[in-house]
């Protein structure tokens, strides 16, 4: 999955696809790198981000999906980053295939129905607190524990809107309201998610513990290190891996890929 903001604050792209042309150039490029989905979104949710409007979110998501259908792919998967059930809904009425909610239907409830009259995949995300509040301090008494017994509940509310059970991924939400260890504690536990029975998806791409770790100065130095977290993903079973870079990932994941199947 590479990761298309349409935003000006975006963590570590914000600014550089808020326009069509720039858009459709990174969409191509990431066609050309092997990706599978493009994952399009029209609001920030780093750390203590302001939330945006359904209308601007709109604004800025539905031109980039309409001109990627019309222009360079009617085939490849696309989904909507949105906790908005009226932005959702839209994408998936322009071209959209698949559902990204951080906040895994409880920030807009109505998402879930969307999902549920659309079928379409949805990936329910663990979030503590919101963007504005998820980085102060958080604390989990387990956290694999915690973020897999939230993730079953959220994944319950979902069937529970009509949602199939085939159609629900799971997102452990690295970085969002966990400190480096949490990271850290999560992605060495990542089997327990996958024997969930629910598809996971995993989210690390330049991510800032890897920033701390690696002390690389740029964000955009980060594929590499990204890279080998999607390696040890694939050999843990993930299924759906989010990135930026989509070029050096996919040969992570391919030769990570080839490695497993070798195993069995």
């Amino acid at each position: 999955m590479g990761i298309l903001n349409v935003t000006p604050d975006s963590f570590s792209d914000g600014g550089h696809f808020n326009n069509i042309t720039s858009a459709l150039m990174q969409a191509e490029k990431m066609l050309n790198d092997g990706v599978d989905i493009i994952d399009i979104g029209g609001e920030s949710t780093r750390p203590y981000s302001i939330s945006v409007s359904s209308g601007e979110q709109v604004q800025r998501v539905i031109p980039i999906i309409k001109a990627i259908r019309t222009q360079l792919s009617s085939t490849v998967q696309i989904s909507i980053d949105t906790q908005l059930s009226t932005v959702a809904k839209l994408a998936l009425a322009e071209g959209a295939n698949i559902i990204n909610d951080i906040s895994a239907g409880h920030n807009d409830p109505n998402i879930l129905n969307v999902a549920a009259d659309y079928d379409c995949p949805i990936i329910l995300m663990h979030i503590k607190g919101t963007p504005q509040t998820m980085q102060d301090n958080p604390s989990y008494d387990n956290v694999v524990s915690d973020v897999l017994a939230s993730l079953h509940i959220s994944a319950e509310r979902a069937k529970q809107a009509g949602i199939k059970q085939d159609k629900i991924i799971l997102d452990p939400g690295i970085g969002f309201g966990k400190t480096i260890e949490h990271n850290l504690k999560l992605l060495g536990h990542l089997k327990q998610f996958v024997e969930t029975g629910y598809p996971v998806l995993l989210g690390t791409s330049r991510k800032k513990f890897l920033n701390t770790i690696t002390a690389t100065k740029k964000l955009e130095d980060l594929a590499l290190a990204t890279s080998i977290t999607t390696a040890l993903a694939v050999m843990a079973g993930v299924k759906v891996l989010r990135v930026h870079d989509v070029k050096e990932n996919r040969q992570a994941l391919d030769i990570a890929w080839a490695i497993k199947q070798s195993s069995y």
